[in-house]
């Protein structure tokens, strides 16, 4: 059973809660990511209740959390400062793993790089290692070309164009993500009862979800500012337990992004995916709870 909280973090933030399990077991959290929200997780949610405190809080920027408008707002120290927060005041100052998926998980890269203390394992699904992503956006033309629609989400007026015509923009970032089934669109698993659940989050607002790719230097319209950029390996060395859940038909993020991910990752498992598109907690939900029950049986 999902229940619904707020937690009220001491700096100023609220986020908007998913949950299940009873409080006082291991903790389980999970990050979604653009332009969804934490209802993706609730099959996993219901799945790994019945042992596991399981939290999927919406972002910052998403339905029901604070929202600010500042784009400054959006940068990874405050995103961080969210989870951290969150961890400690709902999860015992320690996760049994933390879950992430796109722009979750490069929130989860930062953190778990920089707190390892706050969590035992991760596992990351179709997210991008950061020096791995800067690597690929500064040296490979597919990754640049790929990354292209970064820039259209980076327009001023890219959360009211995207709100036209019942999200006609919108829909596509599902339906054109990859070739799962083709004759499916969505891979079968968009269909109205699902649309509706998207609409409702967008109809809350999309200016903090636009505001994620405003505050990151790491899209292809930095131009010099990319070439400069560098990561201290303090900030990237991820010494936890991880796990990446990869799905091979990712249009976006391809599988060269995995490419020496042990340089930074030194205790890694990948599991790649083919036949899945970068919305494989969609297409693949058993699957994807498999890989994670191996990990958190490690």
């Amino acid at each position: 059973m999902i229940e619904t909280f707020d937690a009220v973090l001491p700096h100023g933030i609220t986020l908007s809660c998913r949950a299940s399990g009873q409080r006082g077991r291991p903790t389980l959290v999970f990050l979604h990511g653009f332009p969804e929200a934490a209802f993706v997780w609730d099959g996993l949610l219901e799945h790994f209740g019945a042992r596991y405190r399981c939290i999927a809080p919406n972002l910052r920027g998403y339905d029901g959390s604070s929202s600010p408008r500042e784009v400054e707002a959006y940068r990874v120290k405050h995103l961080l400062a969210d989870v951290v927060a969150l961890i400690e005041q709902h999860a015992g100052g320690r996760v049994a793993a933390l879950i992430a998926h796109d722009w979750g998980g490069a929130i989860a890269w930062s953190l778990a790089a920089q707190r390892p203390d706050l969590l035992a394992r991760l596992v990351i699904i179709n997210s991008p290692h950061p020096a791995a992503f800067l690597r690929e956006l500064r040296d490979n033309p597919a990754q640049q070309a790929a990354s292209a629609y970064m820039n259209f989400l980076c327009r001023p007026d890219a959360e009211s164009l995207l709100a036209e015509n019942d999200f006609a923009r919108l829909w596509p970032f599902f339906t054109n993500m990859g070739a799962a089934d083709p004759a499916r669109p969505g891979g079968g698993w968009l269909d109205e009862v699902e649309r509706e659940r998207y609409r409702t989050v967008w109809r809350a607002g999309l200016v903090g979800g636009c505001n994620y790719y405003r505050a990151s230097p790491l899209r292809p319209a930095t131009g010099a500012a990319l070439l400069k950029l560098e990561f201290p390996a303090e900030l990237v060395t991820v010494k936890v337990p991880t796990l990446v859940v990869w799905a091979e038909d990712d249009i976006a993020l391809p599988v060269d992004l995995l490419a020496g991910l042990d340089t930074w990752v030194p205790s890694l498992r990948v599991v790649r995916v083919p036949g899945a598109t970068h919305w494989i907690v969609h297409e693949r939900p058993l699957e994807v709870a498999a890989e994670i029950e191996r990990a958190l049986a490690d």
